[in-house]
């Protein structure tokens, strides 16, 4: 028995849904290790589309599904899933005890903060992820352990108040804690079946279980990794299996990268060879590059090795995938990026500043 990871190598979008629903049929578990609702993925079964946005791939196979303690959970968004999966499949779900909440006002902030961002914005989704992360790190997040708990959320929930609230004011914010407590302990009562301890579960059935490991979005969206300061505020990178799931990296036996025949980002950031005329459109319309979370149009250019042997050696990939090659039918010229050009000079390692990325010029 053993371990696999699949990891998406570009800025997310890869196909990794398909990918992981694939691996899912041959495993006994599937975990989300990080990520939120701002990360989607599109399966299909007897022809029909469906799309998560929180519950991992695998659902639908009637596997067991675990949302590691690196994820940061909206209750709303994950009760609407566990409906939607219910009605389809027996549902076995375990959600860490660990794991951080969503809470109206990160969903709040989040907006505010991207509108006032302007003509500099990161493209976030405004789904609360970034501020909900924020509180995590300052130590003013509420868990899912704490959220099922009605009294301990409660005292948490006045906590932070306390703490945070001349932030809200100054935010323009005029939040009633009664009224948020009262929707999210309800929430918090639905769930509380689903709620334990994740990392003893997974460590007790990694030797015995075939467990799938499930990245969202893409290892050039990483908060370490990626064109910092337009990344998630997560760990897409395999090494995240560790921090959001805790789970040994030696006990993954092979860490799979899925990459598309072509690149697409979604948002601001630099992307090299972004193609915007005819080409960008033919590719965009036979990949229906349109986001499952936002709906929004997905910016698209040639394939990229440069940042991908960055993925690859950062990752320790195994074995890579790629999907979408039916896309490029019909184009005469396929162009591949192998390094960048800078100043004159070619480039032998992939920049760390998006400033940096902006300047360069694709070498095909």
């Amino acid at each position: 028995m053993g371990a696999k990871a699949i990891v998406g190598l570009q800025w997310g979008d890869e196909g990794k849904g398909k990918i992981t629903d694939f691996f899912s049929s041959q495993v006994d578990v599937v975990v989300r290790y990080q990520g939120g609702n701002n990360a989607g993925h599109t399966v299909v079964v007897n022809g029909k589309k469906y799309k998560f946005h929180l519950l991992p791939s695998g659902g639908l196979r009637g596997k067991k599904l675990v949302i590691g303690n690196g994820v940061v959970v909206n209750p709303s968004v994950l009760l609407d899933e566990i409906d939607m999966l219910s009605r389809h499949s027996k549902i076995d779900l375990m959600v860490s005890d660990r794991a951080n909440v969503i809470m109206p006002y990160h969903i709040m902030l989040d907006g505010i903060d991207e509108e006032r961002l302007k003509d500099k914005k990161i493209g976030t989704t405004k789904r609360g992820i970034g501020p909900c992360y924020a509180d995590k790190i300052a130590r003013l997040g509420i868990r899912m352990g704490e959220l099922v708990d009605k009294e301990l959320f409660k005292e948490r929930l006045e906590t932070i108040f306390l703490l945070k609230e001349k932030i809200f004011e100054a935010y323009g914010l005029h939040l009633d804690i009664n009224e948020i407590f009262e929707e999210y302990a309800g929430y918090g009562e639905k769930l509380k079946s689903y709620v334990d301890d994740t990392i003893y579960y997974l460590n007790s059935i990694i030797d015995e279980k075939e467990i799938l490991f499930e990245g969202a979005q893409g290892f050039l969206l990483d908060i370490e990794y990626g064109t910092y300061p337009f990344v998630t505020s997560s760990n897409p990178v395999a090494g995240g299996i560790s921090t959001g799931a805790g789970v040994n990296l030696r006990k993954v036996d092979a860490i799979i990268g899925v990459l598309k025949a072509y690149i697409t980002r979604v948002g601001a950031g630099p992307m090299p060879t972004e193609e915007k005329g005819k080409i960008g459109e033919h590719l965009a319309e036979k990949g229906g590059e349109y986001g499952t979370t936002t709906g929004r149009p997905r910016r698209v250019g040639w394939l990229d090795l440069f940042n991908i042997k960055y993925s690859i050696m950062v990752n320790g990939i195994d074995y890579t995938i790629i999907t979408l090659l039916d896309a490029l039918e019909g184009i005469e010229e396929i162009k591949i990026c192998t390094s960048y050009e800078l100043d004159g000079k070619i480039l032998e390692s992939w920049p760390i500043q998006s400033e940096i990325i902006e300047k360069c010029k694709p070498i095909y």
